[in-house]
């Protein structure tokens, strides 16, 4: 069983809008099935914090890409959704990072497996969580849910249910 995750984000509106149209060019892709996906959050800035809130959730996939394969696809897609990289941390259209990838433990200039920052994220641990609580993180014997119990408050209270799974909003 691969364990392929992404995180998706948006907070230019039409920030659901975007979300929507991420999934669907990822369900589109031949080589490519959103298996589950989590709920959607609304989220606080980390980071660079002078932007309006985002939209975040999390998506397995399963595939047939190589790591650095589905990274061309991630950032087609961003590009395709008007993407633009002027500040680090920055508003955005959308933002799709592969989150884990199987148990994979790389690092190149490109792409470093797990995110790097995955487990300093409660917008993307929560999600996360929501979909794949049992999951074993590739760099430590400790579950997704471990991590989320360790999270300090204030980034937790950062989080908030937008739109549940499976709600008519949806």
């Amino acid at each position: 069983m691969k364990n392929i995750f992404l995180a998706l984000g948006s907070n230019i509106e039409p920030r659901k809008e975007y979300l929507s149209k991420a999934l669907h060019a990822l369900n589109l892709h031949q080589q490519m099935t959103v298996i589950r996906r989590s709920s959607i959050y609304q989220t606080i800035p980390v980071g660079y914090t002078d932007q309006a809130d985002f939209l975040n959730m999390v998506v397995e996939l399963d595939t047939s890409l190589s790591p650095l394969e589905l990274l061309d696809v991630c950032q087609s897609i961003e590009q395709q959704l008007d993407r633009k990289r002027e500040i680090r941390f920055g508003p955005r259209t959308i933002d799709l990072d592969i989150l884990i990838y199987n148990q994979e433990n790389r690092e190149t200039e490109r792409l470093t497996l797990p995110h790097p920052r995955i487990l300093e994220r409660a917008f993307v641990l929560i999600p996360l969580g929501e979909i794949a609580p049992k999951l074993t993180m590739p760099t430590a014997d400790k579950t997704v849910s471990d991590y989320i119990e360790e999270l300090p408050e204030s980034d937790i209270e950062g989080v908030m249910l937008w739109i549940e799974k499976g709600s008519a909003g949806e």
